[in-house]
């Protein structure tokens, strides 16, 4: 009798291993790009408990969805494509309750604005800088959804047009109209008036 012959029936219920992916290990996954999807989820909605619901739901996603992960692109990307889609749900079913609850729990600019500059400089250069990033919040809050997604993702998450690209599932062509246009009207909007001398 030949052991070939033996095996199938030791071990009936054998199934074929699955190829590993990088989402095996979701504790990594997590640790590396958690605060990223959040900053991006916190930067949209300025509601930190829907920011921090929806990145819980991102990592759910992938980690359900890992075997459709096919390496075309990097982790961060697929992520980021999972929390837009995400975000973009929310927007559509959430839209009117969303701004109601927004305009009462919304992140105020001038929180975080005193984290940024150096805390070694002067309270007046705090002050102005506090400013600016309130002025520059309110600009971005007026951009249409694409301008302001894809603003987000280069200057928040420092995420390259390709990237950009990737993630939105938008041509590079369009991420580069999107930014251009986002930048112009943060520029036009906050362009110092000249004085014009006599």
């Amino acid at each position: 009798m030949s052991t070939d012959a033996i095996a199938p029936n030791l071990i009936p219920d054998m199934q074929p291993i699955a190829a590993a992916t990088p989402f095996d290990d979701l504790d990594v996954v997590v640790a590396d790009h958690q605060q990223r999807i959040f900053r991006f989820l916190l930067a949209s909605l300025r509601e930190p408990d829907l920011a921090h619901t929806l990145t819980q739901e991102t990592f759910l996603r992938a980690w359900s969805t890992r075997a459709s992960f096919r390496g075309d692109c990097s982790i961060a990307t697929w992520l980021t494509r999972i929390a837009l889609n995400l975000l973009r749900d929310h927007t559509r079913t959430q839209r009117f309750r969303f701004w109601r609850r927004a305009s009462t729990n919304a992140v105020d600019a001038t929180e975080i604005a005193s984290i940024l500059p150096h805390p070694d400089s002067s309270p007046d250069a705090r002050l102005i800088a506090a400013e600016q990033v309130s002025l520059v919040w309110e600009s971005v809050g007026t951009l249409s959804d694409r301008q302001r997604t894809v603003f987000l993702l280069r200057f928040l998450d420092e995420m390259e047009l390709p990237e950009i690209a990737a993630a939105t599932g938008l041509p590079i062509s369009t991420v580069k109209s999107h930014l251009y246009r986002a930048l112009a009207a943060i520029r036009t909007r906050h362009a110092a008036p000249t004085r014009e001398t006599p």
